[in-house]
């Protein structure tokens, strides 16, 4: 699994520090780092002051990339790479990579927690993505901002805590996002990306499903996303049959790898 083509790399003392193009929420850049000196064995930890937070593994993310499964054991046990003091979430798809972290939290009494989900790759056909034209007169398209953080909370499949509604508002401070709003500004339908690029939590009200919202939603956000020379891809979870329908009919194409999800929980955080 590697970024999206979004973030500007930049090398210096052996490292490699990957840059996202967008503020946090505390004012300055969010970043990604190695600290592992040679590409493809690379541990990558999204950095931002959020992520000092102990208990916030939504903040507190790490990606792993590497060839040799030797080569993940190594990067999991570098100090510098994971304080396994703090919670914190690592995405993956690599061989290894699931039984690797398992072993290493069962060594240290850590609460596992995991999700794993097929990873989908939009086509690189974008032209086919801007003809399409709002066509419901009452309604429009918008910009999440940090008010509709609550609502979005609510129906986030990995939110319901304090902790997720933080993350969530950074996500809508910090990177490009698409909403459909009625004629009273209340939202209808919302996509969000994440820091690492990837299309998240697409949603549309009850009332207003099967009427085509979402795509109106996903293809504005596509735009912004590849203005920027985003690659275009999103996350499913394997059973969610319509999300991979919707997805598969607006050209995303499933590879064939499990993508994992993984959070780790120090015990004295339960």
């Amino acid at each position: 699994m590697g970024f999206p083509h979004s973030p500007l790399a930049k090398k210096w003392e052996g490292k490699t520090h990957l840059y996202l193009g967008h503020r946090s929420h505390s004012g300055g850049p969010w970043r990604c780092y190695s600290s592992s000196p040679s590409w493809p064995h690379q541990l990558f930890r999204m950095v931002s002051a959020i992520c000092s937070i102990p208990r916030d593994y939504y903040a507190n993310l790490h990606a792993a990339f590497y060839r040799e499964e030797d080569a993940c054991r190594t990067l999991l046990e570098n100090k510098d790479a994971i304080d396994w003091d703090k919670a914190f979430q690592l995405q993956g798809l690599q061989d290894g990579l699931y039984q690797a972290v398992k072993v290493m939290a069962e060594a240290r009494s850590l609460i596992f927690q995991t999700w794993w989900d097929t990873l989908l790759l939009f086509h690189h056909h974008y032209h086919l993505l801007f003809p399409f034209r709002l066509r419901s007169d009452p309604f429009h398209l918008g910009t999440l901002n940090p008010s509709h953080a609550a609502l979005l909370n609510d129906t986030y499949e990995f939110g319901g805590n304090d902790r997720s509604l933080h993350y969530l508002r950074s996500l809508i401070e910090d990177f490009p996002n698409a909403c459909l709003l009625d004629h009273k500004g209340k939202l209808v339908a919302w996509s969000l990306s994440d820091a690492l690029g990837c299309l998240t939590h697409g949603y549309a009200l009850s009332e207003y499903r099967g009427k085509g919202h979402m795509k109106t939603v996903m293809q504005a956000l596509a735009r912004k996303l590849h203005a920027k020379d985003f690659a275009l891809y999103a996350r499913v979870l394997a059973e969610n049959k319509i999300s991979k329908q919707f997805l598969s009919g607006q050209g995303f194409h499933l590879l064939p790898w499990t993508k994992y999800i993984l959070f780790l929980i120090p015990n004295h955080m339960k």
